[in-house]
């Protein structure tokens, strides 16, 4: 078991649809007709399966399966990591990824449970990180786009 710290980066899940789609929100997506093609098993296929109503979800092994049912036609919208999204509109030219999303996903350090002075530590030091920049410029040195620093405290607990 452990414990953990607040989250230090926020990578939201969107949809990558065609340049001529009606879709221009994610809410716009949920309506009959409107197929969905999503990574089987993946968080963006649980959170799917709960938040649509109308939608039908087209769930395929990978995404680079699911972005080849986008591009024939198969699918009207590919719901994955905004970074993701971002890497697939540039191989298909006319693309665009949805500003909102359905979904965020934060990542976090841990320590073991119980270690109420290394949570604090580790807390204090991933606050300071990102309100200094730190975390950000992490982001900007490795080049991963549609990643973001997440907000400051701990959404979790409150």
């Amino acid at each position: 078991m452990v414990d953990f710290a607040p989250p230090y980066l926020q990578i939201d899940a969107t949809y990558l649809v065609q340049g001529s789609s009606p879709i221009q929100s994610v809410s716009d997506a949920d309506q009959p007709g409107v197929r969905i093609a999503v990574t089987r098993k993946s968080v963006e296929e649980i959170v799917l399966s709960r938040l649509l109503k109308r939608a039908e979800l087209r769930s395929v092994d990978t995404i680079p399966a699911g972005f080849d049912l986008l591009r024939a036609g198969n699918a009207d919208a590919l719901a994955v990591p905004r970074p993701a999204a971002l890497q697939f509109a540039v191989r298909l030219p006319g693309t665009r990824v949805l500003a909102d999303r359905f979904h965020a996903t934060s990542g976090a350090m841990a320590v073991p449970k119980g270690r109420a002075e290394w949570l604090a530590y580790i807390s204090e030091f991933t606050e300071e990180a990102k309100a200094s920049g730190l975390v950000q410029r992490a982001i900007e040195h490795v080049g991963v786009r549609g990643v973001q620093v997440a907000p400051a405290g701990n959404p979790s607990t409150r």
